[in-house]
């Protein structure tokens, strides 16, 4: 693979635009050699490079410090009245761009590293100093002496704890050891104890809010800090929040680390083109020796503070376990397989053979020809068409992760995926087709039993086991506790899920609310599951949908049950408007607020058998929120029509290529928001052509968003891109508070 190539695809996301222009510059070389090969061979005789220190005056690089940017280079091509020297010379100044540019990044983000190691030291500080207090309490409530200092042995008595070192703990660059008494005395002079466990008289454990309990603890109480109450389950807490913070932390350096190699390698490549161009062989040598000598080549904060991370993590985290250590810290990368698209292949095909089985077997019958037929269809078809939904569905996704996966939009590190268990879109696609295959061999069997000869023989197993059966396998593996069939992307979206239907005592990710959108989008499947509560919960599945309604359970599921998924993301936009103080959060969940009066309206317009009056109400509110879901859909979500962007009525940074494709995202969206207010009119349509139509725009609106979905992540990666946003923030276990407020770590 070119250079070229393989520079792109080794960028972080995130940091794209900080990287060197590799092929900026190779586009200057290219000139560079055409303009030499229009010069005939006297000419290039004449220009030979000539011997001696001549050849080392090509270039002069001169260096200048500045107290914002640092040290900035710039070169001075000193033989610009050759034929093409001006090329040559805009070849060096894009060059030092690129050098100062990538130098004062990386400058930037190793001075936030050092900052954070401070911050992830005074932690462990605290962690220590909690670990031995707890070590010398006689109740039986104590922590394993091996889990307190990994190697070290502990004391009970506490003579020990000076020979608790923190140099294997602290982060800082310089390597003085500096042991817990030490530290507790630097940073208190006035202590003439020089007790150790002072450090735990300044911290309080911080209350992130992340769960129920802490949610609700955090209304009543006007502080975000609880007192260590020293126990057990706290320390546990505590020591998964730092070590999370660890890992996130070592993640962060080796992409630094990439970043520097990578930057180093393409001005070596770079160079060596130049050099084989021009012939000017000591000219790479001279400029890779600023480069390397540049922070950029020269600096060894990174190196050292992954050394520092590795020895603190081995020691404290993993009980000096180094094989456990670097499985923590350094994940495998997932590797395909061909069994994945062997597979995929194989259940594509299968799915497709039982469809036209299905189709078939419904002809040779000519249910659609009797009027026993058609109730029958009717009633059968929105048990199954639940699959549908959830195939069609994952079909979407996939096509999202391949197509994310093409612009380097980085959704695992958006969607918050853990280092190599997301699934790539050959594994989702394998999930849905092994789904339809579940899913139509079931309905096929249904249609076979209850057409032939011995159907009442079968009545029971056909009207009670198959599809009920069907839901309890699929339910059965998304909740399976075994390493099966994905189980980490399986409880992370159980995970989601359930902090979903927990709304608003959970903080809201990203996930969260996507899962919502979603689970918006879903409606007729929710209402299928509503069947399914009718036929089974309340002893209908022999009669089917005729006596549904005659339930008065069934007519509250009937309005509730669509508006859930609605309620909830208002429930997630009120926990975001109280924690961000943004108005646009209150937008949001009007916005939300609109589309469940619509549907409320629509719902009892179905029910009150068409009356004028609901008509009119359920015309009105749908169309107001159909406006409102497309104009947030479109301006902010998508953050497109900017009159005032370098591309017209879209944004500035685009992803896709093709600006067309934007403008008929726009307009499909539009018309597919409109289409759902179909079902609000009565037509004088036969109940399965009803049902047909209502399954279709179903369908629609599942395809809708997806394509909602697309350009959501690209908007949210664009604006990680912008903000040079590549790491998760991971907040810290501890707060430590002073007299002075200079010494509290927010």
């Amino acid at each position: 693979m070119r250079f070229g190539k393989e520079f792109k695809k080794q960028m972080v996301p995130e940091w794209t635009e900080a990287y060197m222009d590799y092929n900026a510059l190779q586009s200057i070389l290219r000139k560079i050699l055409k303009s030499r090969q229009l010069k005939t061979l006297t000419e290039l005789e004449l220009q030979q490079p000539t011997k001696g220190d001549i050849e080392d005056q090509v270039i002069h690089v001169s260096t200048s410090n500045q107290e914002a940017a640092g040290c900035i280079y710039k070169t001075e091509f000193l033989k610009k009245e050759e034929e093409g020297g001006d090329l040559e010379a805009s070849f060096f100044q894009k060059l030092d761009e690129e050098l100062n540019k990538v130098n004062a990044f990386y400058k930037d983000k190793v001075e936030e590293m050092i900052g954070e190691a401070s911050l992830l030291n005074k932690q462990m500080n605290a962690l220590i100093a909690l670990r031995i207090k707890l070590q010398k309490k006689p109740n039986s409530d104590c922590v394993d002496e091996t889990a307190i200092s990994g190697t070290h042995n502990v004391d009970s008595s506490g003579d020990d704890d000076s020979d608790l070192e923190l140099s294997s703990v602290p982060l800082e660059i310089n390597d003085e050891a500096h042991t817990l008494n030490h530290i507790a005395t630097q940073e208190n002079d006035d202590d003439d104890e020089k007790d150790p466990m002072k450090i735990l008289d300044r911290v309080k454990i911080k209350n992130t809010l992340e769960s129920p309990v802490s949610t609700i603890k955090g209304v009543f109480k006007d502080s975000k800090e609880e007192e260590l109450s020293f126990n057990k389950v706290e320390m546990k807490k505590v020591e998964e929040r730092l070590r999370a913070a660890f890992i996130e932390f070592y993640q962060k350096l080796r992409l630094l680390k990439h970043y520097s190699y990578m930057n180093l390698e393409a001005f070596s490549r770079i160079m060596k083109k130049y050099e084989e161009i021009t012939s000017r062989r000591r000219v790479s040598k001279s400029y890779m020796k600023i480069v390397d000598d540049s922070y950029l080549g020269s600096s060894d904060e990174v190196s050292d503070l992954l050394k520092r991370v590795e020895f603190t993590f081995l020691k404290h985290f993993s009980n000096s376990d180094r094989r456990k250590c670097i499985k923590e810290l350094r994940p495998k990368q997932k590797r395909e397989t061909h069994n994945i698209t062997f597979f995929s292949g194989f259940f594509c095909g299968c799915s497709i053979a039982l469809l036209v089985a299905v189709i078939l077997k419904v002809k040779a019958q000519k249910l659609m020809d009797k009027k026993e037929g058609i109730s029958y269809v009717v009633n059968i078809i929105p048990l199954y068409s639940l699959f549908a939904y959830i195939v069609l569905h994952m079909l979407t996704y996939a096509t999202n992760v391949y197509f994310w996966k093409r612009y380097k939009v980085n959704y695992p590190f958006i969607f918050g995926f853990k280092q190599g268990t997301e699934l790539e879109h050959r594994e989702v696609f394998l999930l849905s087709n092994g789904l339809a295959v579940l899913s139509l061999a079931s309905f096929l069997v249904n249609l076979h039993l209850d057409s032939g000869p011995n159907a009442p023989k079968y009545k029971t197993l056909t009207q009670l086991l198959l599809p009920l059966g069907l839901v309890a396998v699929i339910l059965a593996i998304l909740f399976c506790p075994f390493d099966i069939i994905y189980r980490s992307s399986r409880f992370f979206f159980n995970r989601c899920l359930f902090r979903c239907i927990c709304a608003p005592l959970y903080k809201v990710r990203l996930p969260d609310f996507f899962l919502a959108d979603h689970l918006t989008s879903q409606f007729q499947a929710i209402r299928s599951l509503e069947l399914y509560i009718c036929y089974y919960g309340l002893g209908e599945y022999s009669r089917r949908q005729s006596k549904c309604h005659n339930h008065g359970v069934y007519n509250v599921l009937y309005f509730i049950l669509p508006v859930i998924p609605f309620w909830l993301r208002f429930l997630q936009c009120f926990r975001r408007l109280c924690e961000d103080k943004d108005k646009v959060n209150a937008f949001n969940g009007l916005k939300y607020i609109s589309t469940i009066i619509a549907m409320v309206m629509r719902t009892m317009y179905e029910l009150r058998n068409g009356r004028t009056t609901w008509l009119v109400l359920a015309l009105i509110c749908s169309a107001i929120a159909a406006m409102a879901n497309t104009y947030w859909d479109i301006v902010v979500d998508w953050g497109l029509m900017r009159r005032k962007s370098k591309n017209p009525f879209l944004r500035d940074k685009l992803v896709l290529p093709h600006k067309s494709v934007y403008f008929g995202a726009m307009a499909l969206n539009v018309i597919l928001r409109v289409a759902w207010m179909q079902m609000v009119l009565e037509f004088s349509l036969q109940k399965h052509h009803k049902m047909a139509a209502s399954t279709l725009i179903a369908c629609l609106e599942i395809i809708r968003r997806g394509i909602w979905s697309f350009f959501r992540l690209e908007n949210e990666h664009l604006n990680n891109v912008g903000k040079f946003r590549a790491f998760k923030s991971v907040p810290l276990p501890f707060n430590y508070y002073d007299s002075d407020d200079d010494d509290k770590d927010d």
